[in-house]
């Protein structure tokens, strides 16, 4: 049976932000200040916009920022007292700072890891088999690739032509983390992965000549169960397990033809032509993925379909940002800077228009629900709670304690009932779209009535703080919209929590309890925007 607070979320808890408020209305979602200065990022979304006659939307609010910039660079929430800090803070480049803080944040490699783990399918169990040992070991290098911030050209192409033990080189299980080991089903992958593109729908003559490049690759057991020893094979013209003959002649996807001596690798052809900054491919997808995962839509969309037929929606805009990560040398972390400091980034999610041009051309920020896991960290973050993982493989190095959080579980194979609800991929495919980000009507049931989250609101820490002493409704509610929400209520959330306190005549903790329930349930909890 649903709770008897539903009323109090009826009271406080409204649609989404973008579809709530009135366009020019005043509320805890806009800035009433513009002082954000226009970037060159700026600059061309506005003329786009122009061009359209359309209306970008205001600046998000100070409460709206620290909770959008925590979950799109670390994937956490900020603590009630960094989100209070952060908005009464009044220093005008307070904005700038914080992601500068965000991206320093040991958080930061734990998120961006996972991203990238979705991607190069980081997962011990069918049908990747990597197993745990190599999973671990593929995660650490990802994670430390990422905490470095090591240049993304670099990054690449460790990935494509390192060889190695899969249990002790962990950038070797890229050519392992898929369903196949032929040439044919390598290039597919590595044209998802580094050039967008859907290399399945190219013409056969153009696949098979891509395919050339990674003939060689060879796979190598050990005495040690599952190992595998990757390395460059200059004997081996066919694919292992297979009658597919790939050609003689390796061709670069744009035609061109390439020399390869006896002794040397293709894979460092292939790779030294990719990561080239004149390649029409490479750094168009990784600054539209970038884009993509910052904004919630890529300028060309979908941000793994790459092709002629699908092209940008500002042509500028993502040239302009490819030149920019050329000019710094693949420096990933300053493409997000140049990012999150614009005032498009900082838009705020209520539309002024309900044009549909107006999200494909960025005139707002897009509203998306959290990832599975970064909403069960959220939710064991505001109560004090833990999870428990588990995993199919009966193997030590899947034991996860209940103090993990799952933004840092390092093989897709660990899992729990609630990520495999909320759409957490499976990696088996390295699509974007592979993540189920779209609400159903379970989920929203074990939000609402579940015994797991129910156990979770009862033992609340915040509420148990909250209810300390002799706070007044208003202090209780000022401190759990603070922790849940990252910004104060507003005058009239506080007089409903108010009548709500009084009139059901009930102990502090359990109206606070009702409370965080409501909160947790609503969208402005559940949703970036």
């Amino acid at each position: 049976m649903i709770r008897s607070s539903a009323i109090l979320a009826v009271l406080l808890l409204g649609a989404l932000p973008g579809s709530a408020a009135p366009a020019l209305a005043l509320n805890p979602y806009e800035s009433r200040s513009d002082a954000v200065t226009r970037s060159e990022i700026d600059n061309l979304v506005l003329a786009r916009l122009e061009k359209l006659h359309i209306e970008p939307a205001s600046l998000c609010s100070d409460g709206v920022f620290v909770r959008r910039a925590y979950l799109d660079v670390i994937g956490t929430l900020p603590s009630a007292q960094e989100a209070k800090d952060f908005i009464l803070d009044r220093s005008p480049g307070k904005r700038r700072a914080l992601v500068d803080k965000l991206l320093e944040r040991d958080e930061f490699p734990d998120y961006w890891a996972m991203k990238w783990s979705d991607l190069l399918r980081v997962k011990a169990e069918f049908p990747v088999n990597l197993w745990p040992n190599a999973a671990q070991a593929y995660h650490r290098w990802i994670r430390t690739a990422i905490r470095e911030n090591r240049p993304y050209d670099q990054f690449v192409r460790e990935l494509l032509t390192t060889s190695g033990s899969n249990f002790r080189v962990g950038a070797v299980n890229f050519y392992r983390a898929m369903q196949n080991k032929d040439p044919q089903t390598i290039a597919q992958t590595v044209a998802l992965t580094f050039m967008g593109a859907r290399a399945e729908k190219w013409p056969k003559e153009k696949l098979a000549g891509m395919s050339a490049f990674f003939s060689k690759v060879g796979y190598k057991c050990t005495s040690e169960w599952k190992e595998e020893i990757i390395f460059f094979d200059a004997g081996k013209t066919n694919a292992p397990d297979t009658n597919c003959v790939v050609p003689a002649t390796a061709v670069f996807p744009d035609g061109t033809t390439a020399r390869i001596t006896a002794d040397r690798d293709p894979r460092e052809v292939f790779a030294d032509w990719l990561i080239d900054p004149k390649n029409p491919w490479f750094t168009r997808n990784i600054a539209n993925r970038t884009w993509s995962w910052l904004l919630g839509r890529g300028i060309i969309h979908e941000a793994d379909d790459i092709r002629p037929d699908n092209p940008p929606a500002n042509p500028e805009l993502l040239a302009y940002l490819e030149r920019e990560l050329i000019a710094s040398h693949y420096d990933l972390k300053k493409l997000y800077r140049l990012i999150l400091n614009s005032r498009t980034y900082q838009l705020s999610a209520v539309p002024r228009t309900d044009s549909p041009e107006a999200e494909a051309n960025f005139a707002h920020y897009l509203l998306r629900r959290l990832e599975a896991e970064v909403l069960i960290d959220a939710l064991d973050e505001i109560t004090g709670t833990t999870e428990q993982y588990s995993s199919a493989i009966p193997e030590p190095f899947t034991y996860i304690p209940g103090s993990h959080r799952s933004i840092t579980l390092p093989d897709g194979s660990i899992t729990s009932s609630f990520l495999e609800l909320f759409g957490r991929p499976s990696r088996d495919t390295g699509l974007e779209s592979e993540r189920n980000n779209r609400p159903s009507a379970d989920q929203r049931l074990h939000l609402l009535n579940s015994s797991h989250i129910q156990r979770k609101i009862d033992q609340c820490r915040m509420v148990q703080y909250l209810t300390q002493g002799k706070k007044t409704p208003r202090e209780i509610a000022t401190g759990m919209y603070l922790g849940i929400l990252s910004r104060f209520p507003t005058e009239t959330e506080l007089q409903n929590v108010e009548a709500y306190f009084e009139a059901g005549k009930m102990k502090p903790r359990e109206a606070a309890v009702d409370l965080a329930w409501a909160l947790v349930n609503g969208a402005e909890f559940l949703y970036r925007h």
